[in-house]
């Protein structure tokens, strides 16, 4: 009895012919970068008096040991990871809520120029942060802003200048820019329900809130968590707009200061502040850290739960 063996499947070489681009940049400019930064957050670094020559010499934990205890590092870590907190938290009950809002209303048949709407409310999305900051500054300036809103009888305070509102205020300001990116993605998600099932519930007389309660919203809850996580992530990198605005003292007071502009000053320096390059990484580290721990919050939490309520 003769058997012939089958030939195995080749392997898809397309496969990885496509991918390897994509994977080497960005192993290159962010996989690199992120370990690298992490080893050095475990040395510190210095010159030889005799030879002018750098060295690095491993100190294991003591980096972040001194960033949690030391007198002028640690008010400024946990003051930053308080305003990074209140900044997520603002965008989670505001941005996500007003995006999906938007969303539910712009997917609806009844509203014309739709396609309009979607585009001037997604448009700030696509601007630059830095023109954006710039721009607010002025609107919110007691001084250049004055002609605004004297017509409407409205004195503005110094909004930006004042520690209770300031950063506040700079998160509504984010919160405008960025609503686009739920908005359409809470949009995508609705739009690919099927329209028999909504018109199964109004045929039984579900009212447009039962019908967004009960059959909308629990089919784009995976969307839900999706920005909610790309929400924290997106917060605890976030630098650029408090950059702009209050520059990387985050003034008034730090009140405004971020893990963002604490690793720029701990690692480049600012103003009379020497910069050091091993504890502008352990910064790193740490945000590194909060954001890991998040995303596994999502992983091994929500998603998981939606996967039990799915099978």
């Amino acid at each position: 009895m003769n058997s012939s063996r089958q030939p195995g499947k080749p392997f898809p070489w397309h496969i990885v012919v496509f991918l390897a681009p994509a994977v080497i940049i960005y192993t290159a400019f962010m996989i690199f970068p992120l370990i690298d930064s992490l080893r050095l957050s475990l040395y510190d670094t210095g010159r030889d008096p005799e030879t002018n020559q750098p060295f690095e010499t491993f100190v294991g934990l003591a980096n972040y040991q001194r960033l949690f205890t030391d007198d002028l590092l640690a008010p400024r870590l946990w003051g930053a990871i308080r305003n990074n907190l209140i900044f997520f938290a603002i965008h989670m009950l505001v941005q996500n809520p007003l995006g999906l809002l938007l969303a539910t209303l712009l997917s609806s048949r009844y509203i014309r120029g739709r396609s309009i709407y979607r585009t001037l409310i997604f448009t700030p999305t696509v601007l630059s942060v830095v023109l954006i900051g710039f721009i607010w500054r002025l609107i919110l300036s007691p001084l250049w802003g004055k002609s605004l809103f004297e017509p409407f009888g409205i004195t503005l305070p110094p909004l930006l200048g004042q520690p209770e509102t300031a950063l506040p205020v700079l998160s509504l300001v984010s919160v405008w820019q960025w609503v686009g990116v739920p908005m359409m993605l809470f949009l995508a998600a609705l739009i690919s329900i099927p329209e028999e099932l909504i018109e199964a519930a109004r045929v039984d007389g579900a009212r447009a809130w039962d019908v967004f309660y009960r059959i909308k919203l629990p089919l784009i809850m995976p969307t839900v968590g999706i920005v909610g996580v790309l929400t924290f992530v997106g917060n605890f990198n976030a630098f650029d707009l408090i950059y702009t605005t209050q520059t990387a003292l985050a003034g008034p007071d730090f009140s405004t200061d971020l893990l963002g502009t604490l690793f720029y000053r701990a690692y480049f320096g600012f103003q009379l502040q020497l910069g050091s390059e091993t504890m502008g990484a352990t910064v790193a580290g740490v945000m590194f850290l909060i954001i890991l721990a998040g995303v596994l919050v999502y992983l091994f939490g929500w998603q998981r739960r939606q996967l039990q309520l799915e099978f």
